[in-house]
Formats: C-alpha cells, sequence, structure tokens
C-alpha cells in the first residue's frame, strides 16, 4: 500500500522548547507494509515515509499507536494522522482523495491489531528518486513517437499540451486530470469532442487549433467550463455554426473562430460580457446578429468575411396581421419580464424565448418580425479592429429586427433622412 503526496512530520513537544513548525510539506512516498522486528523477529506493520532526502525511509510502528485521525478535508487530498509514540502528527496533503481514503483505512486496520499475516501487504523497501520527485505541473508532447501508450499522465499536470500526433479523438485518460488549466490538443485530426471535457473544474484555456471538429456540443456550453473557461481556440476548424447555448460561456474574454466555415455568430452573443479579444476572420459570415452591439472588445478581427452591402429597403417579412395568440403571449412574457421555465410552460416555448429578437423601440419579437440589415462601424464595440477588407473598411452589416410596420417606418424615415443630410 503507497501513497503519493507531500509530508509534514510535525514533533508536537516544539511549542514546550518555543519553536514551530515549517508549516510545508515535502514530497515523499507513504508506505504501509511488514518490516521485521528485530526484538522478537517477527513481521510488525509499520508506516514508512521516503523522501528524496531519505530514499531509505523513515520508520513509524502502527498496532495500537495511531492516537486520532483528522479527515475533515479527506475530499482536498488533505489529513492528518496523529502517532502516540513518537508524539509526531503526520500531515499529508495534495494527495489524490480516492487513494488518501484507502490508504487511511489501511492504517486503521493495522492500528486496530489486524494480523500481519492476514493484510495483503508486501515487505517494506527503499523507493526510487523518480518517485519522490516533486510533482510535475507542465507536460509538452509534439511527436506522436513521445505519446505515453502505457504509462498514464501524470496526475497533478496544470498544463497538457498533445500536437501533431494524429490524435482522431481525446484520450479519455487526459479527462482525469482534475488540476488540468490548460489543455492543447492544436494539430491534430480531432472531429468530436466527448462532453467529459467539462468536468474539468479547473480548465480555463482550451486550444483546439487545426483540427476536424464540425460542431460544439450543448453539453459543454451548459458544463462547468461556464465557470471556467477563459480562453477558447477553435480556428482552423469545420465549424458551420455554434448552439445558442454557447453564450452561457460567460468566463470568455478570448475567442478564436477564424478560418472556419461559419455562417452565423451565436444569436446572443452579446451576453459574452467579459469577451476582450475576438478574431472570425475567414468564415461565411453574411452579416452580424443585432446582438453583437453590446460587446466590449479590444481587438476584433473579422477580415476576410463575405460580407453583404445592407440595403434598408432590403428586407425580410415575418409579419401576419393580427398577430397569432402564442406570438402576443410569448412577447407579454417578454417585455413584462415574468418568470418562466420548462415547469411552467413547454420546452420549446422557453427555446424561443431564449431567442427572442429586441426591436429598435425597446420590445420583443420572437418568430413574427421584419428583419433586415444595418451597417455599423466595428469602432463602436471594439477599440482596436482589423480592417474588413481590402479596401480600409470597418464597417459591417448587422441585423436589426422590427416588431411592427410602424417600428420599419420609422426606421425608413430616418434612414432616409439621413440620406438627404
Amino acid at each position: 500500500m503507497k501513497l503519493q503526496c507531500d509530508v509534514e512530520v510535525v514533533n508536537r513537544m516544539l511549542p514546550s522548547f518555543g519553536m514551530k513548525s515549517r508549516g510545508k510539506g515535502t514530497r515523499a512516498v507513504l508506505s504501509i507494509g511488514k518490516h521485521a522486528d528485530k526484538t522478537n523477529q517477527r513481521n510488525t506493520i509499520y508506516m514508512m515515509i521516503c523522501t528524496a532526502k531519505d530514499r531509505a525511509g523513515s520508520k513509524y510502528k502502527l498496532k495500537d499507536n495511531i492516537e486520532k485521525f483528522f479527515t475533515w478535508f479527506v475530499e482536498e487530498g488533505k489529513a492528518t494522522v496523529r502517532l502516540k509514540e513518537p508524539a509526531v502528527d503526520i500531515c499529508l496533503s495534495k494527495a489524490d482523495a480516492n487513494s488518501l481514503k484507502n490508504f487511511l483505512s489501511a492504517a486503521r486496520l493495522a492500528d486496530r491489531g489486524s494480523d500481519a499475516s492476514s493484510l495483503p501487504l508486501s515487505t517494506l523497501t527503499p523507493v526510487r528518486a523518480r518517485d519522490v520527485e516533486q510533482p510535475k505541473k507542465k507536460l509538452t508532447i509534439v511527436s506522436k513517437k513521445d505519446y505515453p501508450l502505457t504509462s498514464c499522465f501524470p496526475y497533478s499536470l496544470e498544463q497538457l499540451q498533445v500536437s501533431y500526433c494524429k490524435l482522431s479523438r481525446v484520450d479519455m485518460r487526459m479527462l482525469s486530470l482534475k488540476a488540468l488549466r490548460k489543455l492543447d490538443l492544436s494539430n491534430n485530426h480531432i472531429k468530436k469532442l466527448p462532453a467529459t471535457i467539462g468536468d474539468l473544474g479547473c480548465l480555463s484555456e482550451l486550444v483546439l487549433h487545426n483540427n476536424h471538429l464540425e460542431a460544439f456540443s450543448e453539453a459543454l456550453c451548459l458544463s462547468t467550463l461556464q465557470r471556467t473557461l477563459q480562453l477558447l481556440d477553435l480556428s482552423q476548424n469545420r465549424l458551420q455554426s455554434l448552439p445558442a447555448q454557447f453564450c452561457q460561456l460567460k468566463e470568455l474574454v478570448n475567442l478564436k473562430l477564424d478560418d472556419n466555415k461559419l455562417v452565423c455568430l451565436p444569436f446572443h452573443v452579446g451576453r459574452l460580457s467579459k469577451l476582450r479579444f475576438l478574431s472570425a476572420a475567414h468564415n461565411q459570415l453574411a452579416m452580424l446578429p443585432s446582438d453583437f452591439r453590446k460587446l466590449s472588445l479590444e481587438n476584433l478581427d473579422l477580415f476576410g468575411n463575405p460580407f453583404v452591402q445592407p440595403n434598408p429597403l432590403d428586407h425580410t417579412m415575418k409579419l401576419t396581421f393580427p398577430l397569432p395568440l402564442q406570438e402576443m403571449a410569448s412577447r407579454a412574457v417578454a417585455n413584462l419580464r415574468l418568470p418562466y421555465g420548462p415547469h411552467l410552460i413547454p420546452a420549446h416555448l422557453c427555446r424561443d424565448l431564449e431567442v427572442a429578437k429586441l426591436c429598435d423601440c425597446g420590445r420583443v419579437c420572437i418568430d413574427f418580425y421584419i428583419k433586415t440589415a444595418v451597417s455599423m462601424n466595428l469602432h463602436q464595440v471594439s477599440h482596436t479592429v482589423v480592417l474588413v477588407d481590402d479596401m480600409g473598411g470597418t464597417d459591417a452589416p448587422v441585423q436589426q429586427h422590427y416588431c411592427s410596420l410602424s417600428c420599419y417606418s420609422e426606421f425608413l424615415d430616418n434612414s432616409l433622412q439621413r440620406g438627404i443630410r
């Protein structure tokens, strides 16, 4: 039974001599096993602590020698074992929670006097140097021949880059790295992302540049990535659209979508209130969603998209008279900000309300509206703007919806007046 973690052995007599412990653990391997007792020549169960400076290890007898276990923070990989003789506290930290629980269970059995011959324990031996090295936090693999096939990734990794390895899918072993903050899988052949990427509770950077992705799933948008993901690089893939739920990733600061096949950006892109860097160059964007106006960026790159030249008279009419009852009711719910949810109304109506359009007048429309496009200077939403085309322009068409004929007529009148001036 072995456990890798940080260990500090604190002598409880130190305060009597006016001394304090360091309060900092050392990387170590703890073992529970058999050791021949010189006094009676019988195997006795000991706990052995081996460090880089003491690979031979320090041994502590366990039978009837544990005064108390402190396990309040065992789920965080922390615990303390208080021994009677010598009077020390063995403080454990940075351990895998499940391994720590198993280790403490074995220590309890040994303390209660379980026969050494009845427990499946081996004889204690010194550890190898690599076993007591500081945990590895960063690993870079940029060649298929260096990819680990038989060994696991170090559980302590915070940054992992695996590039140019021709991966066709995400290795599930990566998804057990709970401390991972940055995952770079660029320059592979990945076609689909598993929803379990969303279980990486610390992930703040996800780089998927130059893969074969055709979709970004709703499940990922609704996972813990909502609270952690700050950088997302989906450039050079095969994406044609992003789900409406994409805008739930509200911690995003940097979003890269260049060189895909996107025909539109998420409808509620304006909800990404923390977004500061957005690049979606070389896609198939004809116009931007109306919500785009709400962004507040530092840098914006939309070069190489086939933006259409907006014409106020060129519009799509989706109004009927009178409005259907469902449209009127949905508008009332949205305009009056009434609470709703699948426990109150059908789920498909909830989805309709999630993508409601906002008219210039401030009121909402759902499925019945007049749609056109207006030109917007991108400097209105970004401090720095990469030119939209080779002509030096920084204007782009933005969708605009009108909830009624009167609102659209007012828009046309204003456009005509601006043209006369």
